[in-house]
């Protein structure tokens, strides 16, 4: 198989990443946990780089959904309480802007060529 995508797994790409987007706050975003399994990385490095680079991501790139966000967005999908397990922390939701930022904190391969398929 080619090092680029083929049009049909781009496609699939696609619309896998389009899923995985939500509206908060009147902005188009994406969860870390999303995130991180589309960049091939554990949520909880997701998080930790990000709070390393913590002065890369204004408030407008991304922010920690409040308990209300969640339950909205929970009950928004008809997603059970069991998706919640596990999460010892609200979620983190990213902007277009944020995402972009995200692959120069994580900077994996996977990371950068998640990035412009999201782009």
């Amino acid at each position: 198989m080619s090092k680029r995508m083929k049009g049909n797994d781009r496609m699939l790409q696609q619309e896998t990443i389009e899923e995985k987007i939500i509206v908060v706050r009147g902005k188009r975003v994406m969860l870390d946990r999303d995130l991180a399994m589309l960049y091939g990385v554990v949520t909880a490095q997701l998080k930790r780089q990000v709070r390393r680079n913590n002065d890369r991501f204004p408030a407008d790139f991304m922010w920690v959904l409040s308990k209300q966000e969640f339950e909205n967005w929970r009950c928004q999908f008809g997603i059970s309480k069991e998706i919640k397990q596990g999460l010892r922390y609200m979620p983190m939701v990213f902007t277009e802007q944020g995402i972009a930022m995200l692959s120069s904190v994580l900077s994996s391969k996977k990371a950068i060529q998640m990035n412009i398929a999201i782009m």
